[in-house]
């Protein structure tokens, strides 16, 4: 089985774990500021603060940023359950906007007019959270805009986007945003094993995140209730997690670092060469915007379904018994039970629901070879033949 995506781990990548394990610091040592060091210096951004995960980093990004009961935070339909369960944790609301039909990221347009609306009746977010799906940079700069004049902060949820690049600049510097999260999960494009970072240019809010994500607890005596009672002292001053990454993952994150710019230009590299295999097929291979250098996570085609004799289900059954782990990049986040009990419907986000009826994720990894690449089309040409 060819999988949709696979993490590639190198000696070099065991040596810096395996020294951490013999070292005194299996959790909070020195690998985990090192790792957040070569992502400020990556990125651009001032501030970096490793996680336990992207979805904790959503978390303790919205906290930070003061969403509670009573707020609103919008959010792409086409996204994983995270982008939209972070506002819930907080006790906000959560609504969504649907994307455009070519980036199938959350549409500027579609924004605007619902914010017109959001304001006339009182509802605007405090909080939109872009979703760069599969690694294509939102239109940053436009929602930017539209923040300043209606009031709401700018999550990036850059958990597919690492290593991509928005009118030349890295993706999470933050220069149209807030706070942008990563992720480093196994089949993202590099990994910590589990693992995302909250990256702000906001000194308060980096010091905020920071509290979140150990606990709430401070050593700080700055924001103590009154001098502390010995050098052994720390107080809990907010209801904060357990959400830190551990030396032992920080460690292995930064031995990946090192190749990011090449396994994304690899990325680039296949999914070019997809393009060119698949042009007399019947799918909608992935647009590129040209302010955007995507990080490629996912490469994603939609099917031709007029021109196709047999359903979207086949396709993808006929492929994965053909040895091919395509995969399904998302379920609209609208349709799911939970949701479904918030009054959410299907027809709410016609966009959306199109591209989950045709949308199929082809494998697409650093190390995947040309050879694999062909077979996983060989396979789809056959199955969209018969």
């Amino acid at each position: 089985m060819i999988p949709y995506g696979r993490q590639d781990i190198t000696q070099a990548d065991i040596d810096a774990v395996a020294e951490v394990l013999r070292s005194d610091f299996l959790t909070q040592g020195p690998a985990v500021p090192r790792f957040e060091n070569a992502l400020v210096d990556y990125t651009g951004a001032k501030f970096a603060l490793a996680a336990n995960s992207a979805t904790s980093a959503l978390h303790v990004a919205c906290l930070a940023l003061g969403l509670g009961p009573g707020d609103w935070l919008w959010t792409s339909p086409l996204t994983f359950v995270a982008s939209a369960n972070c506002a819930l944790y907080c006790g906000a609301k959560v609504d969504f906007v649907d994307v455009d039909p070519r980036t199938y990221n959350l549409c500027p347009a579609k924004l605007e007019r619902k914010l017109i609306v959001a304001e006339r009746d009182g509802t605007l977010p405090k909080i939109v959270v872009l979703v760069h799906f599969a690694g294509q940079p939102c239109a940053i700069a436009e929602f930017h805009e539209l923040g300043k004049r209606y009031g709401f902060r700018i999550i990036e949820d850059a958990s597919h986007a690492v290593g991509g690049r928005y009118r030349g600049e890295p993706i999470g510097n933050c220069r149209y945003s807030d706070v942008t999260v990563f992720s480093f999960h196994p089949v993202k494009i590099v990994t910590t094993a589990e693992g995302g970072a909250a990256l702000t240019n906001s000194k308060e809010l980096a010091e905020r995140i920071a509290l979140f994500r150990s606990h709430g607890i401070t050593r700080d005596p700055a924001v103590m209730t009154h001098e502390p009672d010995g050098p052994w002292y720390y107080q809990q001053v907010e209801l904060g997690y357990n959400y830190r990454l551990t030396d032992m993952q920080a460690a292995l994150g930064l031995s990946q670092m090192v190749r990011l710019d090449e396994y994304v230009a690899r990325r680039h590299t296949l999914a070019r060469r997809y393009d060119k295999s698949l042009v007399e097929l019947p799918v909608v291979t992935p647009w590129q915007h040209p302010d955007s250098y995507s990080g490629l996570h996912l490469y994603v085609v939609r099917l031709e379904r007029t021109k196709i004799s047999k359903p979207h289900r086949a396709v993808f059954e006929g492929l994965r018994a053909r040895g091919i782990g395509v995969n399904l990049h998302y379920i609209p986040v609208h349709t799911q039970p939970y949701y479904s009990k918030m009054g959410f419907r299907k027809g709410d986000y016609p966009e959306a629901e199109r591209y989950y009826e045709e949308a199929i994720t082809l494998p697409l990894y650093p190390t995947m070879t040309e050879a694999q690449q062909d077979q996983v089309v060989a396979a789809l040409t056959a199955e969209l033949a018969t």
